[in-house]
């Protein structure tokens, strides 16, 4: 697999479209997928979203649950990486983080009083 880092600041927003989920190794026998430290893996299902474009659903994985990420938490994703695969007649791109976390709130600008009526009479 060839990995590809992906430039985060052109994606636009980025919204948890399914909460963290652990990753399974075997689901028949319930076995946790972890990395090389032990740590499990989760997914993340994140709606990607840029001005004027309509929105691409991706899965990402990241080591360890992401606290404070929820279904419809904006979020910030850091060293996102994709990775290109294929196997046989399938393939596709999986995408990996180093982590996911809930973006700040954004606050709206202050609503600005036109000049005439500041102080003045009516």
């Amino acid at each position: 697999m060839q990995s590809i880092p992906v430039d985060i600041t052109r994606l636009g927003t980025m919204t948890c479209i399914v909460a963290p989920e652990v990753r399974m190794a075997n689901r028949e026998t319930g076995e946790v997928k972890t990395n090389r430290e032990g740590v499990p893996v989760y997914t993340v299902g994140v709606a990607v979203r840029q001005e004027g474009r309509r929105a691409s659903i991706i899965e990402i994985s990241v080591n360890g649950e992401p606290a404070g990420v929820a279904e419809g938490v904006r979020v910030t994703v850091t060293g996102l990486m994709a990775f290109s695969w294929a196997m046989g007649d399938r393939h596709g791109m999986s995408f990996r983080a180093d982590s996911i976390t809930p973006a700040p709130p954004v606050t709206p600008p202050a609503p600005t009083v036109p000049a005439s009526r500041k102080g003045g009479d009516a």
